[in-house]
């Protein structure tokens, strides 16, 4: 049978509310500031139609470029063939929310500032940089009251 190519063609499961967060949107959604060039993730919010993105941009992470009282211009990169494009999307604040995808970044920032000032107070030097898990420490394990056990698969068998 054929489907159709609407706007919203195939976003059954894709602008459907999370469970117990049905009903009118929270007055919150509307208090929070937008300053151009924090970091947003877009997700439609299917109680309200108006300023709602395209399905392409739904789950995107884009910057805000552009601030009004209703709504947010938003930057987001989309690949067309080879390239990115620069999409520059117009949505209400209903269907936006701050990303935490530099949270963890700024943590760290905050945590090595920390960590170099108090290095400086004792006069030390010390190393900021993330270094990855090694490999573990070698180590002898003793036989004695430890025999070692062959280990062999069990026999599959079939009984009817």
């Amino acid at each position: 049978m054929p489907h159709s190519f609407g706007y919203r063609a195939r976003t059954r499961d894709m602008f459907k509310r999370g469970f117990k967060e049905h009903g009118p949107i929270k007055i919150s959604t509307y208090l929070v500031n937008y300053r151009v060039g924090d970091i947003v993730d877009i997700k439609a919010n299917a109680a309200q139609q108006k300023g709602m993105p395209h399905k392409y941009y739904h789950g995107r992470t884009g910057i805000v470029y552009n601030v009004t009282p209703h709504a947010v211009g938003v930057i987001v990169y989309k690949v067309v063939g080879n390239r990115y494009i620069e999409k520059r999307v117009n949505l209400r604040v209903e269907h936006v929310r701050h990303s935490k995808c530099r949270q963890e970044f700024l943590d760290r920032v905050k945590r090595n500032h920390e960590a170099h000032v108090a290095a400086k107070e004792k006069g030390e030097r010390v190393s900021l940089k993330r270094v990855p898990a090694g490999p573990r420490e070698a180590h002898v394990v003793s036989t004695a009251g430890n025999a070692p056990q062959t280990m062999a698969p069990i026999a599959y068998e079939t009984k009817i």
